[in-house]
């Protein structure tokens, strides 16, 4: 039972399934200040406005961790606005936004300039990773502290951009430096270059055969190796691999495991055949083999969080004869609804969903005040329906990409309401309030003052 307090509230989410660390019970969460303020049967409080969520269910914001809105330099495809507008409205109530982007968030003054630009003109909170370069070395240990850093990014194998770091000797000099848990894109850029051969021209189908499985896990052992040498906390994004899934479940100690909805989803060569070049994703989309064993790997509790690596090219770029055409899709607005489909089909549990969502990125990268729905924590809530079947469409995207490899998609499970510290910035479809995004805070990294 709540305890009664004089004190009003600004609102309370009547009625609805909370889902927590604690289990999923009805209960109601009242919010004042933009943070939680009392959470039970709170019948008897009074609050400035209530919303019935009986039926609904109420999750912890979701987090997604690894998302490319492309500003500054590529805004033709997105821009932080676009991009976060689609993640509200997916259900995302918080985002980790990539460095490469043109110029390149490698120094205190292209990550401020980001910051001012996401300041209450993204729809949801955003931290952004910077760049760990051969060239920004010395200064990494003061720019992961900096406002507004989510930490240090590496890319081992290139990508979208030009922030290569290939070879052990600037990885060693890089990690050394850090302090806070750095995320690393795996694949081997040497063997991707002794592969290109492998690239048949107009066959998006020979994507996976190029940038192959042993190119994925020969830059995550190299990785490994080094971090437990130096002993330093690693991420390992987009995992794509059987047998990379197999390797960090021998190294839990030092690295920490993302999968992404698109490897959990689609497989090849399915989706090459049906989608062509809007399947082509850095690391690949392979078969079901590797799918299936991503999926063990979720259930053993070896992959500790989703992120969607919303990754927006025009449909010009990804037009594109193979292999000319651009890596990289959309995923930040469908990554709630496709794993609510999962967890109804039975893949994964809600509470399983919540942990790898809200609360995983929360723990991994020690976010402060949100990824559960405790007193004293922001009011982050995704609020789903999980009995709701959609289709999902073309049409329902707001990047400024325009499209989904899920179009013509049917799921259950859908979020109708998003909620960014105490405000209602979607409701049943529709964006209900103006851009209020702030930078989101670490507990490794904390303000002075």
């Amino acid at each position: 039972m709540a305890t009664m307090t004089a004190k009003p509230h600004d609102l309370i989410l009547a009625g609805g399934t909370v889902v927590n660390q604690d289990g999923a019970a009805i209960r109601d969460v009242a919010i004042r200040g933009g943070r939680i303020s009392l959470i039970g049967d709170l019948r008897s409080e009074v609050a400035a406005e209530r919303i019935d969520c009986a039926g609904l269910t109420i999750l912890p914001g979701v987090i997604d961790t690894q998302v490319h809105f492309r500003e500054p330099g590529l805004t033709h495809k997105e821009d932080l606005e676009t991009g976060s507008r689609g993640a509200v409205m997916g259900g995302v109530t918080g985002v980790f936004e990539m460095p490469n982007t043109n110029p390149n968030t490698t120094s205190a003054e292209t990550l401020a300039a980001k910051v001012a630009a996401g300041h209450h003109r993204m729809h949801c909170d955003f931290a952004f990773f910077v760049g760990g370069t051969a060239e920004n070395i010395e200064e990494i240990p003061a720019l992961e502290k900096l406002p507004g850093a989510a930490g240090i990014k590496v890319f081992i194998g290139s990508s979208t951009g030009n922030l290569l770091v290939e070879d052990d000797e600037n990885l060693a000099k890089i990690l050394k430096q850090i302090t806070r848990r750095a995320s690393f894109h795996c694949e081997d850029e040497m063997r991707l270059r002794a592969r290109m051969g492998e690239r048949v021209p107009g066959d998006p189908r020979s994507h996976p055969v190029w940038r192959d499985e042993t190119a994925a896990l020969l830059a995550t052992q190299r990785l490994v190796t080094l971090a437990r040498r130096l002993g330093k906390r690693v991420h390992v994004l987009h995992l794509s691999t059987g047998e990379e899934m197999e390797y960090l479940a021998e190294h839990k100690d030092v690295a920490s495991v993302e999968v992404t909805p698109h490897h959990l989803t689609l497989h090849a060569p399915d989706c090459y055949e049906r989608l062509g070049t809007y399947a082509q994703m850095n690391p690949p989309v392979r078969d079901l083999a590797h799918q299936e064993k991503l999926w063990w790997g979720v259930n053993q509790g070896i992959a500790d969080i989703l992120g969607s690596d919303h990754a927006p090219h025009t449909r010009e770029e990804k037009d594109h004869e193979y292999p000319g055409s651009h890596s990289g899709m959309t995923g930040v607005q469908t990554l709630v609804p496709t794993m609510l489909d999962h967890v109804n089909a039975g893949r994964l549990t809600l509470e399983r969903f919540v942990d790898m969502s809200s609360a995983g990125p929360a723990r991994l990268f020690n976010i402060a005040r949100k990824g559960r729905i405790a007193v004293g924590y922001d009011a982050d809530f995704t609020i789903v329906d999980m009995k709701r079947r959609e289709t999902i469409r073309n049409e329902w995207i707001a990047s400024r990409a325009g499209w989904t490899p899920y179009d013509g998609v049917t799921v259950t499970g859908w979020p109708v309401g998003t909620f960014v510290r105490g405000r209602k910035v979607m409701w049943q479809g529709e964006l209900t309030a103006p851009s209020t995004g702030e930078v989101i805070t670490f507990q490794d990294a904390l303000p002075q003052g």
